[in-house]
């Protein structure tokens, strides 16, 4: 049986040189203090993680990195829980402005009633929250002062509607944080 994916994309333009942009998007543990809706990354190990969402209810799944090509994209796709994969692209649009797309798959769970349920809403509410979050991103690269973003120790908070922020994330991304 086919399975009906729905896709969803976002894209934002960054005011930073590809490569700091990718060294930061690249550090997934990072995204819950970005993302509203990300709860939770944390790693396995340097190709294995796992996560927990929550998009139209809680949703983990773990996935395996695949399709890197530095400085120009980062890809994934699930081994277990949520079935998804995607990728995010990075392409220098200026000597100090990256342009990111973001392009995210899933199949929605519940079956038939998942799948009506994208339709009616939850889809639509996904792609908002995606570009909102992304907008956020290039505001925090924008602003932040210097050496605060520096993905090893990025101990700084980017806004206060991420999941971070609001106190949404798991106990187990807290021990990362």
């Amino acid at each position: 049986m086919a399975k009906n994916y729905a896709e969803h994309h976002a894209s934002v333009v960054v005011n930073a040189p590809v490569n700091q942009v990718y060294a930061l998007f690249s550090h997934f543990n990072d995204f819950p203090k970005f993302m509203s809706f990300v709860k939770e990354v944390t790693y396995y190990d340097n190709q294995n993680s796992h996560w927990v969402a929550d998009v139209a209810g809680r949703h983990e799944w773990d996935a395996i990195n695949e399709n890197w090509i530095e400085n120009q994209q980062i890809g994934w796709r699930s081994t277990n829980g949520l079935e998804n994969f995607g990728k995010v692209t990075f392409e220098p649009t200026g000597s100090n402005q990256t342009r990111v797309d973001v392009f995210l798959n899933y199949n929605p769970p519940a079956g038939p009633l998942g799948d009506a349920g994208e339709k009616l809403g939850v889809g639509s509410r996904f792609d908002n929250a995606l570009q909102h979050d992304l907008d956020h991103f290039a505001r925090m690269v924008q602003d932040a002062p210097a050496g605060a973003l520096d993905p090893n120790s990025s101990y700084y908070l980017f806004h206060g509607d991420s999941a971070a922020a609001k106190g949404g994330t798991t106990q187990r991304q807290n021990r990362t944080m």
